[in-house]
Order: structure tokens, then sequence, then C-alpha cells
């Protein structure tokens, strides 16, 4: 009965994504939209058929650990750095707005500080998939707002990867041990950075060499099966071993396969898992949402979604803006950014799995996410007249744009020719 329960769920759960993400890719949007919207009508709030919730947040692990993986491994320290000035910059600043425009609209709904600090985290973040999408498709990728975008978001990930290892340190500890938190945080502290050293470091020689031994096998199979076990044991060992959060793990194991020479056949070989089981991760997400609580509180849904789609961009110009940047990247990378996603998710799931969040607190998030990956897309095609109308405005024009086109692609310069 367990396996059947599994098949069922993995089939209807696939048949469900497959369709919808059809239609939302046709429509000119993110397949992510199809996916949740896939969650939702399996999962428990709908009428129909219920999936297996407890079987598909199992394999959404697997997905969390892939997705990690794949972040790390089309990590470049080398595009941060090209970058570094408006990235770390902007970053900071927008995440501190997002998350405080979070936490003060939490805390107007009657949650408490910590509560809102934690929603605002999960809100200040984009989703790297729906980024890169856009860019893609708009032939923006390797332009200078496609870098300064990508690079933003690199920083914020990291940040991110961060706070997933300490939520559950802070949250952990119970009020008899609340004495102890700064102990419990400086040994995981410790553990964090032997951790990091331990694989990159030791498991950074020892990963490339274990790889290439597989690849001279000729075993395009073997080379996959190979890829996986790197993810998924570093992953599970950095949970076993040092107490660090499996994505972390994955994060930095991806990092030392994509500094390897067998960097884009990992990619490549390691993708169709990983979009698969990304999948489950996605529709897992959209089971938590239940329209009765978005219909019994729509006001809380429309404040989280005002803070992505006007607060989060008001906040990425004005930063470039105040960097010397153009209002051309200042639109660019702020339309790019106003969306959530995956690493949204995985915040505001470990925010309630530890205490940190109400269990309703997914209910804006996946709403707000599955709106603004909509609407990204479509906003992005008209950045030029939004541009066009930003210039019939000579005041605010000047005041948005006060660097040079020369100046501009002389510090964008690309760093590689990949």
């Amino acid at each position: 009965m367990h396996e059947l329960n599994l098949l069922i769920t993995l089939a209807a759960g696939f048949i469900g994504a497959t369709a919808l993400g059809y239609c939302t890719q046709r429509l000119g949007w993110s397949p992510i939209v199809g996916y949740l919207l896939a969650g939702i009508l399996v999962g428990p709030h709908t009428p129909g058929f219920v999936a297996d919730k407890q079987m598909a947040d199992q394999l959404a692990e697997v997905g969390v650990i892939l997705l990690m993986f794949g972040v790390g491994l089309h990590f470049h320290l080398k595009d941060l750095i090209a970058v570094r000035r408006v990235a770390i910059v902007g970053a900071i600043c927008q995440s501190t707005v997002a998350t405080v425009l979070g936490a003060l609209t939490a805390r107007l709904f009657g949650w408490d500080w910590p509560a809102g600090i934690v929603f605002g985290l999960a809100l200040s973040v984009a989703s790297t998939v729906v980024l890169t999408r856009v860019l893609s498709d708009n032939g923006q990728l390797q332009s200078p707002t496609g870098r300064i975008a990508i690079g933003w978001l690199v920083v914020e990930d990291l940040f991110t990867v961060f706070v997933l290892v300490l939520l559950p340190v802070i949250f952990g500890a119970t009020a008899a041990k609340a004495a102890s938190l700064p102990v419990s945080f400086a040994v995981a502290a410790l553990k964090l950075a032997a951790f990091i050293a331990f694989t990159l470091f030791a498991a950074g020689r020892l990963i490339p060499w274990l790889l290439k031994k597989i690849a001279e096998t000729n075993s395009g199979e073997l080379f996959t099966l190979g890829v996986l076990a790197v993810a998924l044991g570093v992953a599970v060992g950095s949970a076993y071993f040092f107490g660090v959060s499996m994505a972390l793990g994955a994060f930095l194991a991806g990092m030392v396969v994509g500094q390897s020479e067998f960097s884009a056949r990992a990619g490549a070989e390691a993708l169709p898992m990983r979009n698969a089981f990304a999948v489950m991760f996605f529709l897992s997400v959209g089971m938590l949402l239940d329209p009765r609580q978005l219909i019994a509180s729509p006001l809380l849904t429309v404040a989280t979604l005002a803070i992505v789609m006007i607060g989060k961009p008001l906040a990425a110009m004005s930063i470039v803006a105040v960097l010397g940047y153009s209002s051309r990247i200042g639109l660019g990378a702020a339309i790019a950014l106003a969306q959530v996603g995956e690493f949204s998710f995985l915040l505001g799931t470990l925010g309630v799995q530890v205490g940190a969040l109400p269990p309703g607190a997914m209910n804006p998030l996946v709403a707000a996410a599955i709106v603004s990956i909509m609407a990204n897309p479509l906003l992005f095609r008209i950045l030029g007249s939004l541009e066009s109308a930003l210039a019939r405005h000579p005041r605010m024009w000047q005041l948005l744009n006060r660097a040079t086109p020369e100046q501009l692609d002389e510090e964008c310069a690309p760093i590689r020719s990949d």
C-alpha cells in the first residue's frame, strides 16, 4: 500500500505538473506557476484527488538538495567580483528594506517580531530559476543588466543559505535553554566553519579525482550516478556529521564540482534529475496553499504582493541610481528581481517547521509567488515602454541617470567569453 501511494502521488504530481506547466509555458509564463497550481489542485485544501503530502515532502527534500547543488554548480566567483560593488551593496540594502517591510506588515496583522522578520527575509530573495529564464528569453543574460541582476541574486542566495543554517539554531532553543543560546550559536558556527573547510579543501581534492576516475570509464550512466551520489552524499553527510543544513552541503558540493573540469558535463548530466525532483518541491509548496484562508484574509496577501512587486523594485531602482548607474539598468534590475521563488519557499517551510512562522504564513507567500512569477516576464517585455515613459519626466530622468553609457559598459564589461 505504501508503494502504491508513492506511485499514485508521483503519477498525479507529474501529470498535473506537465499539463499545467505546458499551459503556463504557452501563455508566456514560467512553468513554475504551473507546478504550483498543480500542487494546489492535488493538495488537501481543494476538492477531488488528494496526494500523499508526507511522501511529496520527502521527494521534495531531494528536489531541494538538487536545486541547491545546481546553484552551487553555476556559481562563479569571478562573475560576482565583476559587479561586486552594486551586487553586494544592492543585495544587502534591498534585503534589509524587504525584511523591514515584511516585518512591519506581519506585525500589523498580529504576528510577533521574530515571525515578521523571518517572513520579511522570505520575501527579500527572488527566484534564480525565474530570473535566468526571463533574462535569457529577452536576450539580456550577458548584458550589463543581466550580469548585475545575477550577481545581486547570487549575494542574496548566499545570505539566504546561511539564514537556513541559523534558523534551526535560533528557534530551536527552548525557553529553558535561552540562556545557552550564545553557546549553541558558537557551536553551530564552529561546526559550520569545520564543514566548509572540510568540503572546500579535503572534498575539493577528492571529488574531482573521483569524477575523473568515473569519467575514464566512458559510461554516461555511471557519471550521472556519480554526480548524484556526490550531491546527495555531501548533503546528507553535512547534516549527519556536522549538524549543518543539507541545503548548504549541496550548495558547497555544487561549488566544488563547478570549479572542476567536469562542471559543464555535471550540469548537463544532472539537469534532468534535478528538474524532475524540483517539480516535486514546487508541488509540495503548492499543496500548502489554502484558498479559503486567502479569502478570509485578503489584505495580508495584497500587502505581501505589494512588498514584492512595488517595495522591492523601488528599493532596487533607488540603490542603482545612488550607485551611479543608468535608469536602463535600474529598471531592468528592479523588474527582474520583483518576484519570489524557491529560496522563499525554503525559508518559509523551514520557518514553519521550527515554529518561527505560523502555519498560515505560506498562503500569502505562495500566492505572491504565483502572481509575481506570472507578471514578471510580461513586465520585462515592456521595459522599453517604461523607460520611454520615464524619459517624459526630465527631472526624474536626470535623477536616475548619473552615468554615461561608456562608463556603464566599462564597469560591466564581461570577464569571460563563455
